[in-house]
């Protein structure tokens, strides 16, 4: 029934964008100026809506994550378990998306090397970067818009929060908890337009086909998102679950009506209830670790999101002329990865996170609205593999306890002996 009505909504909404999506073809094959003018204001005011939730979004999405952690502690014991796969996961998921950007090169670089020479950003050396990314006041990084800076103060701050008696740390999490909530709020406002927004974008998009642009790096660049999202799941994945002596096969079918609702729902929040229940009573994953590691995980396990924020900040940016030495597009893993770390799983996170990024750059957004129509799918395939990661990382977690105290695979962990693993 929950699976039926996520379905039910998926295709009320899918309507909405596929008539908007025509809607732009008409009205892009007719040409009318005023017509273009309009789809023109309304793409530039959605996309001021983009970049008015930008770096409060980054913030606040991490700030928020690090400060609902119940205390260091929490880390030290099974937690840095789930961080470290988390983690090692994440990093392997941005990874790959970027050896696919660099091998498919969707924004096809090589073609453009004569003519982004002049508007490449300055060069300096990555000393002065570092002394850059450090700012001299919690203000500076927002008014100048710099990235790496919040990200800092956003590390620093939850550090701190973290360290604090567990009164404080309560009520900060609340307040930083609230704040980001009334963010999000305002973001979902913004997601009400977006059927409008596609029009206008999808009509731009035709005008520009019109005038010579080639859409085979679109082509290119959903290609990209895919086949790392694919990657992820289907090789890397089951490899770790391999590595454990576990079976990908098994834990697919156990946590298949979780990944169902997460599919449909596009949000890992949401299959929650279903992935703890499925990973309890048919994948026979510990009630503790189960209850434990996949609520932290729907937090701050996000492997698909991931790879679509680097793929797609290097795909809008460098399509805009902007370009990257090799160490700045691997420093994007790591960004990528701490933005994925921070994001919440709710639909359409990743999009307004790399839509946050490339605002903060100062990138024109006018791709990232073709991007618009096709992201809807994509959003459910991203779903799916997060919460699958989720899973992942749980029974890898739980194998891991059993083999501290010597339990075989397959039986249960008892309650006491997983007390008996935190020492």
């Amino acid at each position: 029934m929950e699976i039926e009505k996520k379905a039910s909504a998926f295709d009320s909404q899918s309507r909405y964008y596929l008539l908007a999506a025509i809607a732009g073809l008409a009205t892009g094959y007719l040409d009318v100026s005023y017509v273009n003018i309009a789809a023109s204001t309304i793409a530039n005011v959605f996309i001021n809506l983009l970049k008015l939730v930008s770096l409060p979004i980054i913030f606040l999405s991490i700030v928020s994550t690090a400060s609902g952690m119940s205390s260091v502690e929490e880390i030290k014991n099974i937690g840095k378990k789930v961080i470290k796969y988390t983690l090692a996961t994440t990093i392997i998921a941005a990874s790959v998306a970027l050896i696919l950007f660099v091998v498919i090169d969707p924004a096809r670089t090589s073609l453009q090397h004569t003519i982004v020479d002049e508007i490449s950003s300055p060069q300096g050396s990555y000393l002065s970067f570092l002394i850059q990314a450090i700012p001299s006041n919690i203000i500076q990084p927002f008014s100048e818009n710099n990235v790496v800076g919040v990200l800092f103060i956003a590390m620093i701050l939850s550090l701190a929060i973290l360290s604090l008696p567990n009164e404080n740390r309560q009520v900060l999490h609340t307040f930083f908890s609230s704040l980001y909530a009334a963010v999000m709020k305002v973001t979902s406002f913004v997601v009400k337009l977006m059927p409008i927004a596609v029009w206008g974008f999808v009509t731009l998009f035709f005008i520009d086909l019109r005038s010579g642009l080639d859409a085979t790096n679109l082509m290119l660049y959903l290609t990209c998102v895919v086949a790392a999202n694919i990657i992820q799941a289907t090789v890397v994945l089951p490899l770790l679950l391999k590595w454990k002596k576990i079976s990908p096969t098994r834990t697919f079918k156990g946590m298949f009506p979780a990944l169902s609702i997460a599919f449909f729902s596009k949000s890992s929040s949401a299959a929650l209830p279903m992935a703890v229940a499925c990973a309890q009573d048919r994948v026979k994953i510990s009630k503790k670790v189960a209850n434990f590691t996949l609520p932290l995980c729907t937090t701050i396990n996000m492997n698909a999101c991931a790879a679509f924020i680097l793929i797609t900040v290097l795909f809008v940016s460098m399509s805009n002329g902007v370009t990257y030495s090799t160490a700045e597009m691997v420093l994007w893993v790591v960004i990528s990865t701490i933005a994925a770390v921070g994001n919440a799983g709710v639909p359409m996170g990743c999009y307004f996170l790399s839509s946050a990024f490339l605002a903060a750059m100062n990138v024109p957004l006018n791709i990232l609205g073709i991007i618009l129509p096709f992201y809807t799918l994509i959003d459910m395939l991203e779903s799916a593999i997060n919460v699958w990661s989720d899973s992942c990382v749980a029974a890898v977690v739980d194998q891991e306890l059993k083999e501290t105290v010597g339990i075989k695979p397959g039986e249960t962990l008892p309650q006491e002996k997983i007390e008996l693993t935190k020492a």
